[in-house]
């Protein structure tokens, strides 16, 4: 039962962020959700689209996996699982309040944001997606099944395959400043 309890907190502050701070900045008139908008085409609308898809069923079968209570592994691995859950809502909600207004889920081809390198951003190039990838990892330790960890797997890949095409948008868009950067922040975690 307790670890029903965590696993629902875990979720709940983890997608509270997320849509907190979506409804947030649409109250300031920015748009955040850029996934597969915007008349994009090819490999970016594909990754995107498949992305979409990928993270809307993790959080079902997540919440699928919490109510049913299966899980496979022992107990240890479980409260491994609720540490790496919240330091995934930690890091999330710290890298999206450190990229204040430039954070925006999906590549905001129209719209101009500022490269954000300090706070969290000074030790991860991309802190949103490891706080989303430590979150699945979490309640897949929580609740390990075959439903879990396929959505899991599938989740991390395809937030992966994003995180390529941002970096791509990234060097297009910011040039050598954002090379300079990336030099030096590795994409998931550490800095030289």
């Amino acid at each position: 039962m307790i670890f029903r309890g965590l696993g629902l907190l875990a979720l709940l502050l983890f997608y509270g962020v997320y849509f907190g701070k979506m409804a947030m900045q649409k109250k300031q008139g920015i748009q955040t959700d850029h996934i597969a908008k915007g008349g994009k085409r090819g490999r970016l609308l594909r990754v995107e689209m498949t992305m979409k898809a990928a993270t809307c069923a993790a959080p079902v079968a997540e919440l699928i996996s919490v109510f049913t209570g299966i899980s496979l592994l022992p107990v240890f691995a479980r409260y491994t699982g609720v540490l790496a859950a919240f330091a995934g809502v930690m890091c999330f909600a710290v890298s999206v309040y450190t990229m204040r207004d430039s954070w925006r889920a999906g590549i905001p081809e129209h719209d101009k944001t500022e490269m954000v390198t300090t706070g969290i951003c000074a030790f991860s190039r991309n802190p949103a997606f490891l706080g989303f990838d430590c979150m699945y990892i979490g309640v897949f330790l929580l609740y390990a099944n075959v439903l879990t960890g396929l959505c899991t797997a599938f989740a991390i890949v395809m937030l992966h395959m994003q995180i390529l095409q941002e970096e791509k948008f990234m060097a297009d868009t910011f040039g050598s400043e954002y090379e300079k950067y990336r030099k030096h922040v590795f994409r998931y975690i550490g800095s030289k």
